[in-house]
């Protein structure tokens, strides 16, 4: 197997500084997310990964080994400095070997697979809200607006000792794995997610558009993604023990895998084309038309050159204007709504804005 990554992290628009960091040692890869007074959160995000990933170097012991050790790393330097007692750090790793990848995961940052037009979480958030929702004391749509939704039940560095969840997923040719911080999540929902990865084929703009996907929701907090794609390049076996007798054998083999591979392509090009044409449908955003701002129905995509939008209300704000005001700086690439009556909001909001902007002499 051979991985073609995408990094991309970012300090978003509100924190000061970049308390994330991600760790790239083929073939293990993570990000991190830290916490902590003064400057612990980064103390705690860098020693960690480093932990892993000199110990990944060596070849000492399990993923999961190497994240306990990482915790321990983090502990002793929180009790040995003043500065940064209290620190703490998430922690999501994948070891990506032969045809399976092992995750190793501790907090709320996240770890997703998408093949075949479907997208899967592979790790559990580690959180007060997300314990509730398993309870059933609340619903999942109730725990994204949840006060404490950012209140982690598990983190490194906090204990001695920490609990790690474990897991292995197969792989195959095609599929992608997204490792991310809350700060992607948190501000872009899964659909949208999902979108952006399945209409950009290359891992590093699929990274970078992730990033500017949280930054135009309000990006909040840090943000870091890496998009790992996996291709299988090889075909089993030695070529040098192939006789011109086995050759007609694999040409029929090779024949009936593309007859069935494309009857089954067409199908789920059929299902993926209903089903994205109505999520399409259930898409808001805000953006510019011609000079003006403009509500768009759909996705800021265009995939092979096909637009998955299209304008439903050209209103009269003049976009250079708004997109002056450092808010709305990202108006040419979107602004993502929840609804028709969410994106009417933004407009009225930018109205108000640019009304304010005039008034203490701004243009």
């Amino acid at each position: 197997m051979r991985i073609e990554r995408g990094i991309a992290t970012d300090i978003g628009r509100v924190r000061e500084r970049n308390e994330d960091s991600f760790l790239v040692e083929p073939p293990v890869f993570a990000v991190a997310d830290g916490m902590g007074g003064h400057r612990g959160g980064e103390v705690a995000s860098h020693l960690a990964l480093e932990t892993v990933e000199t110990l990944a170097r060596e070849g000492a012991g399990s993923l999961a080994d190497q994240v306990r050790q990482a915790n321990r790393a983090v502990f002793a330097q929180s009790q040995r400095d003043k500065a940064v007692t209290g620190m703490g750090t998430t922690l999501t790793a994948a070891r990506l070997e032969g045809t399976s990848a092992q995750l190793a995961h501790v907090g709320d940052s996240r770890a997703y697979l998408i093949r075949a037009g479907v997208m899967r979480r592979l790790t559990d958030d580690h959180t007060l809200v997300n314990r509730m929702v398993k309870a059933g004391e609340i619903s999942e749509e109730e725990a994204e607006v949840h006060p404490h939704r950012n209140v982690l039940t598990r983190s490194l560095g906090t204990e001695p000792e920490i609990d790690v969840d474990t897991d292995e997923v197969p792989l195959l040719d095609g599929d992608r794995i997204l490792l991310c911080s809350d700060g992607l999540f948190a501000m872009v929902r899964e659909e949208q997610i999902q979108a952006i990865c399945e209409t950009e084929p290359d891992p590093q703009k699929a990274a970078d558009k992730l990033v500017r996907a949280a930054n135009r929701a309000g990006g909040v907090d840090n943000i870091t993604v890496l998009v790992l794609d996996v291709h299988d390049d090889g075909e089993p076996g030695d070529a040098a023990e192939r006789t011109a007798a086995d050759e007609p054998v694999r040409r029929r083999g090779r024949l009936t895998r593309w007859i069935v591979g494309a009857v089954v392509a067409v199908v789920v090009l059929g299902a993926a084309w209903t089903f994205g044409q109505r999520y399409v449908d259930r898409q808001w955003y805000v953006g510019q038309s011609g000079t003006n701002v403009a509500i768009y129905q759909g996705v800021p995509a265009q995939p092979l050159g096909v637009h998955l939008s299209h304008v439903v209300l050209v209103t009269r704000l003049p976009a250079d204007k708004v997109a002056a005001l450092e808010l709305y700086r990202n108006l040419s690439q979107g602004i993502s709504a929840n609804s028709r009556a969410d994106a009417d909001a933004i407009v009225q909001q930018m109205q108000q804005d640019l009304k304010a902007a005039a008034g203490g002499g701004g243009g």
